[in-house]
């Protein structure tokens, strides 16, 4: 938070980025980069720096399903019960959840081969 403060929100970023590294390197797990830099985006995404946790990113998920996920699921389900919230089943958690198949990769495209006769 103090680095957003006085050095912006890229260098909050890399900090989170460099400090992730670190500790991955002392626990010895190898991690590929890009998941670390798409955490880093995901916690800086909004201009200030966010936690991953239920005050952060997941507790701020539009969908019932995938806050409920993270965790306090009877607490999520409890109050979109009690105030009559919807799901539109739009993200990945959802429908996996419900056991639907995600508009992703070879979900996401319909393909249709028609052989030409000669």
């Amino acid at each position: 938070m103090e680095i957003h403060d006085y050095l912006g929100i890229e260098a909050a970023r890399q900090a989170i980025i460099n400090e992730m590294i670190l500790t991955l390197e002392g626990a010895r797990l190898d991690v590929d980069s890009r998941h670390l830099l798409l955490v880093a985006d995901v916690m800086t995404s909004e201009g200030e720096v966010r936690a991953i946790g239920r005050h952060g990113v997941s507790g701020t998920k539009h969908s019932i399903l995938a806050r409920a996920a993270f965790e306090v699921t009877v607490n999520h389900l409890l109050q979109a019960g009690i105030i009559g919230e919807r799901d539109n089943l739009t993200g990945v958690a959802e429908n996996i959840i419900v056991g639907q198949p995600i508009a992703l990769g070879t979900g996401s495209v319909e393909l249709f081969y028609i052989p030409e006769h000669e």
